[in-house]
């Protein structure tokens, strides 16, 4: 229903904005451009489905690999204290909790073609838990917040973007946008648990998020020590051998319970075409929504606006012009990508603006595309409170990415 709700409010803003520049300011051209966003959004929207297909059966055949070897339910007794507390509808020892770390993990390693697949499995493994099938279940929202609030340790995508644009240092950004993805993860949990009552003072919550932040500080402290080539060098190769290490461990675990390792990636490949199938309605329709709003200039108002707001009260500007990386990040990755880019090629990629917006790119993740998959690929349409919790900790991820920037180089 929330869906419902932000779909159509999309498309009568853009309207509505639309309308105005075509009667006021003669832009005869605004409706032509945005009936031309539709059609590009929606082969968009089937391209990246269809490039989703493969991804989706590998990923999917190697987790089915890793769950009859065994090794999934393994990792689910490791982490299950831990779920247990924020996933209490998960029963003891399910395989599920394996696959959401397999997705977690592969999310902070910045792996997004291995993340997808896993989290989609597990979204499916969810709904096979939840009794209500049309809405979203306690654990399945938990689940997409924490996918949402975009937790990466390595950012490569955006350092290699600011090498590529001329930067002295790429790597200045990458610990900004450790902190501010943190403070957007924390912040989508506490909202969660907020909304679910989850006692996140139980000590062995208390235990594993402590632990948590301390690996993330060791890493902050280790990575800071490096140079920007051995940074990208060390954990590219570090990302990908454990990576691939993950699969050998699932053929090696299966082999060795003698397990048909073949029979077990095709059965698992088989879901995944379904599932990447499933998702191709639900995808069109937020793009071409998102393409249109964005067509129409109703978000480069909401920026001038913002400028204004702040300028009137005599308040530091100087953030809102990379705050279209902001805005656009939850709506759009690609539109995100791009603006960051714009930002970095205007301001230039030392600039206060270039800068932010890098940490505003690696501060979240694209909200709207990851409900309209995730809970798409298992046909739920109420959302619940899933959209703002996860739309909270997107601000959270905004205000802090704004705070230390304004700390790192304003």
């Amino acid at each position: 229903m929330v869906l419902n709700y932000i779909w159509i409010f999309f498309f009568i803003i853009a309207f509505v904005i639309a309308l105005i520049r075509f009667v006021f300011f003669a832009d005869y051209e605004v409706f032509t451009n945005m009936m031309g966003a539709t059609f590009d959004m929606a082969k968009v929207g089937f391209e990246l489905s269809l490039g989703l297909t493969g991804v989706m059966t590998l990923w999917l055949g190697l987790m089915k690999i890793g769950e009859n070897g065994g090794v999934i339910n393994y990792l689910s007794k490791l982490i299950n204290p831990f779920f247990s507390k924020l996933f209490p509808e998960i029963p003891k020892n399910h395989p599920v909790s394996g696959s959401i770390l397999m997705n977690i993990s592969a999310n902070m390693l910045g792996l997004d073609n291995a993340a997808t697949p896993l989290g989609l499995k597990a979204m499916n493994q969810l709904q096979e838990l939840n009794q209500n099938k049309d809405t979203a279940s306690n654990s399945q929202i938990m689940f997409l917040v924490l996918n949402a609030s975009g937790l990466t340790i390595i950012p490569i995508s955006i350092m290699v973007y600011r090498a590529q644009l001329g930067a002295a240092d790429p790597a200045d950004v990458f610990l900004p946008i450790l902190l501010a993805t943190f403070a957007s993860t924390l912040t989508g949990i506490i909202a969660v648990s907020i909304f679910q009552k989850i006692n996140l003072f139980n000590k062995i919550v208390l235990a594993y998020l402590g632990a948590f932040t301390l690996l993330i500080s060791g890493l902050i402290y280790y990575f800071s020590t490096l140079t920007q080539e051995k940074m990208n060098l060390i954990s590219t190769s570090a990302s990908n051998f454990l990576l691939f290490g993950i699969i050998m461990i699932f053929i090696f675990a299966a082999f060795y319970k003698k397990v048909n390792v073949y029979d077990s990636f095709i059965d698992g490949a088989k879901d995944g075409f379904n599932i990447a199938i499933k998702i191709v309605p639900y995808l069109i329709a937020m793009l071409v929504a998102i393409g249109v709003l964005r067509t129409s200039g109703a978000l480069d108002y909401l920026i001038n606006g913002i400028a204004y707001g702040f300028n009137y009260f005599g308040l530091n500007s100087d953030f809102v012009a990379a705050l279209p990386t902001a805005i656009m990040k939850p709506l759009s990755g690609s539109g995100a990508r791009g603006m960051m880019v714009e930002s970095m090629q205007t301001f230039g990629p030392d600039s206060f603006v270039g800068r932010l917006s890098c940490v505003f790119q690696g501060a979240a993740d694209t909200t709207f595309y990851i409900i309209a998959v995730y809970f798409g690929s298992v046909g739920v349409k109420k959302t619940r409170h899933a959209i703002a919790c996860s739309l909270t900790a997107d601000l959270a991820g905004i205000i802090a990415a704004i705070f230390v920037s304004y700390f790192f180089f304003g």
